[in-house]
This record gives C-alpha cells, sequence and structure tokens, in this order.
C-alpha cells in the first residue's frame, strides 16, 4: 500500500512539473525582433504548367511559417522578412528502361517527378540569413503520371518546403 501511495505521490509531482516546461522540437531559431514575414506568391515560370501548384506550393509554405513559428504573416513590403520566388522548373522524365522485344522500342518501367523552385529570402533584422537559392526535389513513380499527379506534387511541395523552412529558421 505505501508504495503505490509513493508511486501516486511522484507521478502527481511529475505531471506538475512538466506542465511548466515546455521543449520545442522544430528547431527553428528565429531572431527576437523578427516578428512579421510577408511571403509572396510563387509564380509558376516553368516550361510545363500545372494550374494549382503555385497556388498549393505558397499555401503550403505560409501553413509550415503559421504551424512552426511564432511569426505574423503580413502583406506588407515593410514585414520585418521577406520570402519571394517563382517555381522554376517542373518536369518529368524516365529513370529506368525496360527493354521489350527487339521489334519495338524500349519504354520507361519508372519515371520521376522534379520541381524546382527558386526562393529569395530577406531577413531585415539579421542580414546575415538572407540567401537566395534554388531547391529541387523529385520522386519516383510507376505508370501512368495523370492518376498520381497531385499525391505526387503534395509530396513534394512537402519536401521543399520543410527544406526552405529548414534553410530560413533552421540553419540547416
Amino acid at each position: 500500500m505505501r508504495r503505490v501511495l509513493v508511486f501516486f505521490v511522484a507521478m502527481t509531482g511529475l505531471m506538475f512539473l512538466s506542465q511548466s516546461c515546455s521543449i520545442s522540437l522544430n528547431g527553428a531559431s528565429i531572431p527576437a525582433g523578427l516578428k512579421t514575414i510577408n511571403v509572396e506568391f510563387f509564380e509558376n515560370n516553368a516550361p510545363l504548367v500545372v494550374s494549382n501548384l503555385s497556388q498549393d506550393f505558397t499555401e503550403a509554405l505560409k501553413a509550415r511559417i503559421r504551424s512552426q513559428s511564432s511569426l505574423s504573416i503580413v502583406r506588407d513590403p515593410a514585414a520585418n522578412a521577406t520570402m519571394s520566388g517563382a517555381i522554376v522548373n517542373y518536369t518529368i522524365t524516365p529513370v529506368s528502361v525496360e527493354a521489350t522485344n527487339p521489334n519495338t522500342p524500349p519504354i520507361a518501367n519508372a519515371s520521376r517527378l522534379s520541381i524546382t523552385v527558386n526562393v529569395k529570402y530577406t531577413n531585415e533584422i539579421e542580414k546575415k540569413y538572407n540567401f537566395e537559392q534554388q531547391f529541387t526535389k523529385y520522386q519516383d513513380f510507376q505508370g501512368d503520371i495523370s492518376s498520381q499527379e497531385q499525391t505526387l506534387i503534395q509530396n513534394i511541395v512537402r519536401q521543399l518546403v520543410d527544406d526552405i523552412f529548414n534553410k530560413a529558421f533552421a540553419n540547416w
């Protein structure tokens, strides 16, 4: 009985202690004076254009900043930081070729969807964090692109947003 009571008191103490502590696991290191960011619309300037890619990418980047930082997203050129850029490449290329019979040409067994985004980040508080860089991510797939394209785009956009967020706010 005494063990149960000691265990209960210890667990209760840990619960109270854990409520007063907070740990941040997102890795963001945002300068103290940085309060606002202007995320401009990323136009799709790629030779092959997917109609919803610009909107999806821009909104995913804003959502990541909202959920993983304390920054306020504003539409003001006088914001403490600005993120702008464009989608500059969207390609589908074969990555492996399957040999067929000798009378027909080989066909692609797997293909790769690649998206490249040019990003310019300007931090008015800490200028050493400014950058202009291209980010490229890809995903391989098999079969027809039309049935998989939106899922592939979502996965690639998530990876791109992760890399951009880490470069801007986690100093990776």
